[in-house]
């Protein structure tokens, strides 16, 4: 899978994870991870241990807004990296069909 990359600068980059910092600190946020769900595979954890992802990541031209944040497990967060919906979309797709095919081997992305 090729990336689509945008060209973001560190001070961009920068601003946008002090906003998230913010974020991180309402009652909005709290609100998202009082359930203890992950955005991206439904299971439960206890609410200090989701992180903060970006939807759109930054380094790909995401802003830290209310509409792109969710609350991911530390296992999601880590594996989508800086992957787009429609390229995680995928990952997870080849994930599934490896599965059904008995292939154990690691997708990659």
């Amino acid at each position: 899978m090729s990336f689509f990359i945008v060209q973001v600068s560190d001070e961009q980059i920068k601003r946008e994870k002090l906003k998230a910092r913010h974020l991180k600190k309402t009652r909005w946020w709290q609100r998202k991870i009082a359930d203890g769900r992950c955005h991206y595979c439904g299971r439960v954890f206890k609410p200090a241990e989701l992180t903060m992802d970006h939807v759109v990541p930054l380094i790909r031209g995401g802003k830290s807004t209310k509409g792109n944040i969710v609350p991911a497990c530390k296992e999601c967060n880590s594996k989508k990296k800086y992957m787009l919906p429609i390229e995680w979309q995928e990952y997870l797709e080849r994930i599934k069909r490896a599965d059904e095919n008995g292939n154990t081997a690691n997708p990659g992305i």
